[in-house]
């Protein structure tokens, strides 16, 4: 293939590199969501006609694209049935040393994101080891990075670890009209690199900064009280309080024991609980709903299972008791609560005080702060309402559907056999799995939709518009012609190069969108070095992912940035010796494990 020189191109070429290095200090210098600048610059190529309507709108029915978009069903059908919160509560346990918590954390962490989007397990696991560190007598700081890092190693292990796989994937199958690689190719360097990743962090913890969390600096004055019940034949019957791990929560504590009648106070941790004990805690919201989840544990007011909606439906509402609420002196049970507003309430909250006694026994008083559960059309109904202020639902509280985790894991194993066999394409494996997920009611229709990132979908379709400009005007082929002159035609430091810029501009911006751009790049380097695309193809996706350096060049480095108290130099102490070591090893393998030699 003839290489352009950057003299030769036309003006279509420029605009579209102009445009290109505009949308990168834009996304550096303002925060514009990432969606709005890509499509901007897509109908810049699209009204100059440097791209047609078609071109344009290709990347939106690209098949990685749209096998994005169906896992997020796939994986909300395995959040709504608390598959993914039986996994973490179970396997993380009480490690007697710091490097061996890390390993606790880190292998099943990797292990699930292997198979699952990185951003749901990061998101689920947060509050589980915030919780767990509280226990364990370890700052979460110590614990938040190697959680985001583990996902990303566990992404690059499979093809469906990471959007940025299947997104390159999909790349490789439209160029190369190929059926495009299997679901473990990935896997011959991924597994070595998270290898060496997870031993660089153990070995050289010392560099994780230990510093207060955000919940630690600033804490809910709002204290709920919420009674709960022990569930006749779950794992916690016949374990202490210790045991079943309810000393210790971050934000809340367990202040009464009820049994036949008899109240326990001042509860000690050696306290076997029974069955059908109905245990008082006081806490913060964040912390309350998370105990609300728990498998084990139900709402110890009959009244809600009485409701009309099914559980799955309903969410926890906040809703402050106004001073012409007409229950005002009235106890919840005499107020009939539930047969008024067709809500039952699970907690209270009232000034900091605590409250004494059971809740359904409680008298309320304006300016109650009440947790509800209810069907998410008492939001509407009440917000107007003069019986209450402040109504807002709970984000992420509606009741998991425990009886259905087996299926959803059921579905996610027979998509993966499915799609690493080759009897199905991962499109059409991951399309089964999301209405299997729906039809048997892992996920509801309603969380389905919920579920898809648009935003992330929306920049990805258009990054790849803008690939496919940078190769039509031959820009990608002058880049790859200043990549072969700058690396003496060694497809070696070609290959290094490639991994280089990649990483860098990572950093800066989207992953996929870094994939996107680069890919085109990438390819044109190896066709004119006249040599095998798959090291290139490898070190692209590995580029795009591992990026450890700065917590805006990776979604889950930035979810746990406020939750850890981190500084961005914390990023860099630990991020960047690491971003080196994982890019020389996979430059260094990709050759010997896909030849250059075609």
């Amino acid at each position: 293939m003839d290489t352009l020189s950057l003299v030769e191109l036309g003006w279509q070429a420029w605009v579209t590199m102009g445009i290109v290095v505009a949308i990168f200090i834009v996304l550096m210098c303002t925060r514009l969501p990432s969606d709005y600048v890509f499509l901007g610059g897509l109908g810049v190529l699209l009204i100059s006609g440097i791209l047609d309507p078609f071109e344009a709108l290709s990347g939106f029915s690209s098949q990685g694209v749209v096998t994005v978009a169906v896992l997020y069903v796939v994986v909300s059908g395995l959040k709504d049935t608390g598959g993914l919160s039986w996994v973490s509560r179970h396997v993380l346990g009480r490690p007697k040393s710091y490097r061996k918590a890390q390993m606790r954390l880190m292998l099943p962490v990797c292990t699930l994101s292997a198979f699952l989007n990185n951003t749901p397990v990061v998101a689920l696991f947060i509050p589980v080891v915030t919780e767990w560190c509280r226990r364990i007598r370890v700052q979460p700081s110590r614990l938040l990075i190697p959680l985001s890092y583990a996902s990303i190693f566990g992404g690059m292990c499979t093809l469906i670890g990471t959007s940025t796989n299947l997104i390159v994937n999909g790349m490789v199958q439209a160029r190369y009209q190929t059926d495009g690689l299997n679901m473990f190719e990935i896997t011959k360097i991924g597994v070595p690199l998270a290898v060496v990743g997870i031993f660089f962090i153990v070995v050289l913890s010392r560099l994780l900064p230990s510093r207060k969390g955000f919940d630690e600096i600033v804490s809910d004055p709002k204290e709920y009280t919420l009674e709960l019940e022990v569930t006749p034949g779950g794992s916690i019957e016949n374990k202490s309080i210790e045991a079943a791990g309810l000393r210790q929560l971050p934000g809340a504590f367990l202040a009464d024991v009820i049994r036949d009648n008899r109240i326990i106070t001042a509860v000690a941790p050696d306290e076997v609980l029974r069955a059908n004990d109905r245990l008082v805690f006081v806490g913060n919201i964040d912390s309350l709903k998370t105990l609300y989840g728990y498998q084990d544990l139900r709402p110890a007011s009959d009244q809600i299972f009485k409701l009309d909606t099914p559980r799955h439906q309903r969410c926890l509402v906040e809703a402050v008791v106004s001073n012409t609420c007409p229950l005002i002196g009235k106890s919840i049970r005499e107020g009939n609560f539930r047969d008024r507003y067709n809500a039952v309430v699970v907690a209270v909250a009232r000034n900091g005080e605590r409250i004494q006694g059971r809740l359904g026994d409680i008298v309320l008083r304006p300016g109650d702060a009440l947790l509800v559960e209810a069907h998410a059309g008492f939001i509407p109904r009440q917000k107007d309402s003069r019986d209450f202020y402040l109504v807002s639902e709970v984000g992420d509280s509606s009741p998991r559907r425990f009886e259905k985790a087996p299926v959803a894991f059921a579905i996610l194993i027979g998509m993966v056999a499915l799609a690493s066999l080759g009897w199905l394409s991962m499109l059409k494996a991951a399309s089964l799995a999301a209405g299997l997920m729906l039809i048997t009611g892992c996920c509801s229709h309603a969380n389905a939709r919920r579920s898809i990132e648009w935003e992330v979908l929306l920049t990805i379709a258009a990054a790849l518009g803008l690939g496919m400009a940078l190769d039509k005007t031959g820009a990608a082929n002058a880049l790859a012609g200043g990549f072969l002159s700058l690396s003496g035609g060694h497809p070696w430091v070609a290959l290094a190069m490639v991994y280089l810029i990649t990483s860098v501009f990572t950093a800066a911006i989207t992953n996929n969108a870094t994939a996107a751009l680069f890919f085109p790049i990438a390819m044109q380097t190896a066709e004119q070095l006249d040599v095998s695309i798959m090291p290139f193809v490898m070190c692209i996706m590995v580029a795009a992912s591992a990026s450890f350096a700065t917590p805006i060049g990776y979604q889950t480095n930035l979810m746990v940035y406020g939750p850890g108290g981190y500084r961005f130099s914390d990023y860099l102490r630990i991020g960047v010796p690491l971003n080196l070591i994982i890019g020389c090893v996979c430059v260094a393998l990709a050759p010997l494990i896909w030849p250059f030699s075609i």
